[in-house]
């Protein structure tokens, strides 16, 4: 088995060099301080997954107050968590890794208790799940905040010693409920067509690069879903019209986010080409593709290093935090592709996390173990 590629260094547009393509992906995990300061258990799992790969994509950070997404996530919306966050990303760097900070709003997948009892989105159009909150649709005033909350996030992770940025486009959040014709009704300027729900996307990224600019070396990342399951639907043809559009923007890379790399479309059961290829033959020669979903061994890491320039590991890096570690030294047999359940303070994994992997069925693979 051939394991050159996933150690090649490579640069970003940038000029910023990565040590190996392997990166962390962005994952909640329910352990942060209920202030909003990151904790010593969080601090801990992290540490414990960052001396392997090149760069670490933290969980989620919420941009304001009223974006946030998850009991007990870690914000970017105050400057007095500001050194909170600096203990992050040192945390990340003294383990030899670039430290990413995931900015993003929930919008309307926001828990309402989190969030004064009223969820906010494009539209008072409520997600199709059962006993979900209709949000209220943001006045444009409220838009423009936003958007300019990214860009004081992007200066608070600046302050804090991070490397970059993760803009979160993906999985159902506020800037995808703006692009998504689902959730965007609006008839101003920020929805209807496809070019007007292109607009806050483009707004957030312009209000972060704008921040970003004052050091030539941060990275600027963005993370999108290709496609939504709900009729109207981001489709991919909406989104090579996105990925057009962020390719013209300073952006280090583009993180394509699906739960199986390899996977066809979603939407079109007659579209059996990965959206993660599709997005790296439309826009790759001009922007850096990350791809991520359900990559568990060294083969499969390869395989899709085959398709795009780098790879982030998700769950993988739960059950086996010494991935590139036990890859480097040629030590596969020992790599985990399956969650121990015995095994928590072996993986240093935090408590709320652990719980939620555990009675989740099917989210991660599970060993089973004999009593």
């Amino acid at each position: 088995m051939a394991t050159q590629a996933m150690f090649e260094p490579f640069t970003l547009p940038n000029g910023v060099t990565l040590k190996n393509r392997v990166l962390m992906a962005p994952m909640t995990n329910y352990a942060a301080q209920e202030n909003g300061e990151v904790s010593d258990a969080e601090l801990a799992y992290y540490a414990e997954r960052s001396g392997g790969v090149s760069a670490v994509i933290t969980a989620c950070a919420n941009v304001t107050a009223d974006g946030q997404g998850f009991p007990n996530e870690f914000g970017a919306h105050r400057d007095d968590l500001i050194p909170s966050l600096e203990r992050l990303a040192k945390t990340i760097q003294d383990k030899g890794a670039k430290a990413i900070l995931q900015i993003f709003h929930a919008g309307r997948m926001a828990p309402p208790e989190l969030v004064g009892g009223q969820t906010v989105s494009a539209s008072a159009v409520a997600p199709v799940r059962e006993g979900a909150m209709t949000p209220r649709a943001l006045e444009a005033e409220e838009v423009e905040a936003i958007i300019e909350a990214f860009g004081q996030a992007t200066r608070r992770a600046m302050e804090a010693g991070f490397d970059g940025v993760e803009i979160h486009g993906a999985n159902t959040y506020l800037i995808q409920q703006f692009f998504s014709p689902h959730s965007n009704r609006r008839e101003d300027k920020w929805g209807g067509s496809l070019e007007k729900r292109l607009a806050f996307p483009l707004a957030v990224v312009d209000a972060v690069e704008a921040v970003a600019k004052q050091d030539p070396s941060f990275i600027v990342g963005y993370r999108f879903s290709p496609e939504e399951i709900e009729n109207p639907g981001i489709t991919l043809d909406d989104t090579m019209r996105l990925v057009d559009e962020l390719a013209k923007k300073d952006l280090d890379y583009l993180h394509v986010s699906v739960m199986d790399f390899f996977a066809g479309s979603i939407r079109d059961e007659n579209e059996k080409t990965s959206p993660i290829t599709l997005v790296q033959e439309r826009v790759g020669e001009q922007v850096p593709v990350i791809g991520v979903g359900s990559l568990h061994t060294a083969d499969e890491v390869e395989q899709g290093l085959a398709v795009v320039p780098m790879i982030a590991l998700g769950r993988e890096l739960i059950m086996e935090p010494k991935w590139v570690e036990k890859v480097e030294a040629g030590d596969l047999a020992s790599i985990r592709t399956e969650l121990d359940p015995e095994a928590q303070a072996e993986l240093v994994v935090p408590d709320a996390l652990w719980a939620g992997i555990t009675s989740r069925p099917g989210w991660f693979p599970i060993k089973q173990t004999s009593k």
